[in-house]
């Protein structure tokens, strides 16, 4: 879920977000659907250089019955441990800890590395290979993917989650050439984001990389080819056809 102007949105290229509804109501729905896990992103907190809303991350931890992950202007170890005592169970860094990888340590050191999820947004260069980028994918760094959560790792980092710039929206699937360099590249936990369009998209990749975080956006908000808002989420048994688990 990601959260303008405490909206909930969908953008395309992480551009044009489109209103699509109340979070709160969105998370009442999510949780009558049983879902798995909630990564929560207020994608202007970073951008504006503001510090989390903890007043609407309580609201949120409170209304949630399924493990919350929030992201959005967290720079500090003690933002981190306010939101976790605060009943989240994930803190999602991007901006900080591009710029500062040491960092990962201190918060790791707060609140457990369990807790620290490090998430990459990532798009092609124009001559070819993958480009970190930074402030909701308005601000280039140059930074190499690989190498970076590479240095996460090493920090202590719990997860790492990679987000494709380019496929963002899109619903035309998942970018496997970042994904499979990143995975070869450290032995963390990974998530994959960007892309998701049908539930195909995720049987797919849970068939190519077995245990693997499969996240999505427009694919739980949309439906259909005119992307009419319907908040869906598969079920039980589908859910154990992606992974041969049984239900």
């Amino acid at each position: 879920m990601l959260i303008q102007n405490k909206g909930l949105v969908k953008t395309i290229k992480f551009k044009d977000p489109k209103y699509v509804g109340d979070p709160l109501n969105a998370v009442k729905i999510f949780n009558e659907k049983y879902v798995d896990e909630l990564m929560v992103i207020d994608i202007d907190a970073t951008r504006n250089r503001v510090s989390p809303n903890f007043n609407f991350i309580k609201t949120l931890a409170v209304e949630c019955r399924m493990p919350l992950c929030y992201g959005g202007g967290v720079k500090t170890p003690d933002e981190a441990k306010i939101i976790i005592n605060m009943g989240a169970e994930k803190v999602a860094i991007s901006s900080e800890v591009v710029q500062n990888p040491l960092i990962v340590r201190k918060i790791a050191d707060a609140v457990g590395s369990q807790s620290v999820v490090c998430v990459i947004d990532v798009k092609k260069k124009l001559f070819g290979g993958y480009e970190v980028y930074t402030e909701n994918g308005t601000k280039s760094t140059g930074i190499d993917p690989v190498e970076l959560v590479q240095k996460w790792e090493l920090e202590g980092a719990g997860e790492i989650i990679i987000n494709s710039i380019d496929r963002d929206g899109t619903m035309e699937g998942y970018d496997y050439k970042i994904i499979d360099k990143i995975r070869t590249a450290i032995s963390l936990p990974i998530s994959i984001l960007g892309g998701a369009g049908s539930f195909d998209h995720i049987r797919e990749s849970f068939q190519k990389y077995g245990i693997v975080g499969a996240a999505a956006g427009s694919l739980f908000v949309f439906k259909g080819k005119y992307r009419a808002v319907l908040i869906s989420y598969p079920s039980e048994s589908e859910i154990s056809r992606f992974t041969n688990i049984p239900a």
